[in-house]
Formats: structure tokens, sequence, C-alpha cells
């Protein structure tokens, strides 16, 4: 009798959880396998205050949104982060309709 091998099927993320996860391997230097959403940005993964903040900064950017200082201490781990991201740019805005959104509110 033959075994039959399955592959392990992973959930399929949102393009925010992705972008989140790449930002954050990138600026870790680890893999973007070995992130996942509920891995705690001090505990899990080593980030101190500065640390954070600095990657929380690299996320505004890709996003081109602002995080507010009182929101700061809401996002505890790379779950909530995503979350606040999809939340604060709405369903199925892309940064890039973001920055469109954005430029038209200022005209």
């Amino acid at each position: 009798m033959a075994v039959r091998r399955t592959a392990v099927h992973r959930p399929q993320q949102s393009a925010v959880a992705s972008q989140v996860i790449a930002a954050l391997g990138d600026y870790l230097n680890k893999d973007q396998r070995k992130l996942g959403a509920t891995l705690s940005l001090r505990e899990d993964l080593g980030l101190d205050s500065l640390a954070i903040i600095e990657l929380l900064y690299r996320i505004e950017e890709a996003f081109n949104l602002s995080i507010p200082d009182e929101d700061l201490e809401k996002l505890q781990t790379v779950g909530d982060v995503i979350v606040y991201i999809e939340h604060t740019l709405g369903p199925k805005t892309s940064p890039a309709a973001a920055k469109l959104t954005k430029a038209k509110k200022r005209k």
C-alpha cells in the first residue's frame, strides 16, 4: 500500500498581513515563514520600545498612514498590527488606493 503525502496547507494571508510580515522579516532579518500573527513583538521577537517604534515607522511608510502615539501601546502582537492597519485602511483598500484617496482629499 502506497503512502499518500499531503502538503501542509497554510491559511491564505491578506495583502496587509503579507506586507507586515515581509516588513517584519526584513527588519529582523528573519525568515518570513517563521513569523506569524500570534507572535508578541516584545516577548517572542525581542523588540524593545525603540525597535517597535522603528518597525512601526517603516510600516507607516509602507502603507502611507500615521499611527498615533496613543495607539502604539495597543499593538502588542504581529496580529494587532495587521488588524490595526486593515481597520485603518478599510476593507479592500490597498496602499496605492489609500494614497490616491488622501491625494483627492487634499485637493
